[in-house]
C-alpha cells in the first residue's frame, strides 16, 4: 500500500515539475530564466522534503490531499477560478520576462523568497497541529475542533499561509502584473473560507464555540 502511494505522489510531483516548467518557459521562449528556475527551485524542494515526510510519519494525511476531490458546487468553483488565476499569472510571468515589461525594484525577489520559506513553515506547522486537514471540506469521523498554537490565533491559519506564499510567486518571478493577477486569490479564499465555515457549524461539534474564542478568519486585526 506504502509502495503504490509512493509511487502516485512521485508521479503527481514530477507531472507538477512539468507542467509549471511549461507555463513558464514555454510564454518566456527560453530555458534560461533564472527567475522561474529560482522558483522552481523554492517551490519544489520544500515540497518534496514535505512529501517524504509525510509519507514516513503520516501516510494517510499524503493520501487524503494527494486524492482530494471536492463534491461541493461553490467550492468546485473555488478550485476552477484558483487554477485560471494560477494559469494567468504564470504564463504572464513568462511573456513578462520575454517582452521586458515591467519589473520590481532590485530586492523584490530576495525578499519573495524568504515571505515564501517562511510561508511554507507555516503551512507545515499548521499539517502538523491539525491532523484532520484536508484539501477538501469536510469533517471526518472523530475530528475535533482544534484551538491551539495558530488556530488559536486565526481560524484558519493555513489560509493565512497560502495567501503570503502565493503572492510572494511573482515576486520570485518578478513580474508585477502577476501580483495582480495574484490578488485575485484574496476574494477566491475569502468565498472559501464563508462556504467552509457554514459546514464547519453545521457538522462539527464545538466549531460556534470556537469562533467566539477566536475571532478573526484569516488575517488578525482585519478579518
Amino acid at each position: 500500500m506504502k509502495k503504490s502511494l509512493l509511487a502516485e505522489a512521485l508521479i503527481k510531483f514530477i507531472a507538477g515539475i512539468i507542467l509549471v516548467g511549461i507555463l513558464l518557459y514555454v510564454p518566456a521562449g527560453t530555458v534560461k530564466w533564472s527567475n522561474a528556475t529560482l522558483f522552481m527551485i523554492v517551490l519544489f524542494v520544500p515540497m518534496f522534503a514535505a512529501g517524504i515526510i509525510m509519507y514516513l510519519k503520516s501516510p494517510d494525511l499524503l493520501r487524503s490531499r494527494l486524492n482530494a476531490k471536492e463534491k461541493q458546487r461553490t467550492q468546485k468553483d473555488v478550485i476552477n477560478y484558483s487554477g485560471l488565476m494560477f494559469l494567468a499569472a504564470f504564463i504572464v510571468a513568462g511573456l513578462n520576462y520575454r517582452f521586458k515589461w515591467l519589473f520590481f525594484p532590485e530586492g523584490f525577489v530576495i525578499a519573495g523568497c524568504v515571505i515564501f520559506l517562511i510561508s511554507y513553515l507555516l503551512f507545515g506547522e499548521v499539517l502538523r497541529e491539525n491532523a484532520y486537514l484536508s484539501r477538501t471540506i469536510e469533517v471526518q469521523e472523530n475530528q475535533k475542533v482544534v484551538d491551539t498554537g495558530l488556530y488559536g490565533i486565526v481560524r484558519h491559519p493555513m489560509y493565512f499561509a497560502t495567501v503570503f506564499l502565493f503572492l510572494s510567486m511573482p515576486l520570485i518571478l518578478n513580474s508585477p502584473i502577476s501580483l495582480v493577477i495574484m490578488l485575485c486569490y484574496i476574494p477566491i479564499i475569502i468565498k472559501r473560507i464563508k462556504n467552509e465555515e457554514e459546514v464547519l457549524e453545521k457538522e462539527l461539534q464545538g466549531y460556534k464555540e470556537y469562533k467566539q474564542k477566536v475571532r478573526y478568519r484569516l488575517i488578525p486585526f482585519i478579518y
